[in-house]
């Protein structure tokens, strides 16, 4: 297993919700304060605030590889569309492993908000949910992604 993944697993398990389990694991080596970081994607876990939208894991990849690759010139449409082709690859990486991005189909939910008070965590929480895996393969994505960008492969690793 990648070490982030396990970082991520076992951050996870300390409490923090699944999109700070996997930015926290990369927030050193993107020269992040952990206390900033974790506030700044706090609102992302639960698919966003528990609205069981996009799992929070795959949006902490998506804020990772924009921190890393990301456009920052609003007229530049070839950086935004390369950016976009990019995020569309790490999404598509994530949806094969697990079939969906979205928290509600990851977790069986009907659609609509869940309630917002967060779930305990128990052994029982743990072994009901996929969100450890999810969130380490989230991860593992994100890992291999900044290897690629840090290998020198051109400015599109996943497209």
């Amino acid at each position: 297993m990648d070490q982030h993944a396990a970082q991520a697993r076992a951050l996870f398990r300390q409490g923090y919700n699944c999109a700070q389990s996997v930015f926290l694991a990369f927030s050193d080596e993107l020269g992040l304060e952990t206390g900033w970081a974790a506030r700044m994607v706090s609102s992302f876990g639960a698919g966003m605030g528990r609205l069981r939208e996009v799992c929070g894991a795959v949006s902490a990849v998506f804020l990772i590889a924009g921190i890393a690759a990301g456009y920052d010139d609003p007229t530049d449409g070839a950086a935004k569309a390369a950016h976009y082709r990019r995020i569309q690859a790490l999404a598509a990486q994530f949806r094969e492993r697990h079939g969906t991005l979205l928290c509600r189909e990851l977790l069986g939910l009907p659609p609509g908000p869940d309630d917002p008070t967060p779930s305990g965590r128990t052994a029982q929480y743990y072994a009901a949910r996929p969100c450890e895996q999810c969130i380490a393969d989230a991860a593992e994505i994100a890992a291999a992604f900044l290897a690629a960008r840090r290998g020198g492969e051109e400015a599109d690793p996943c497209g």
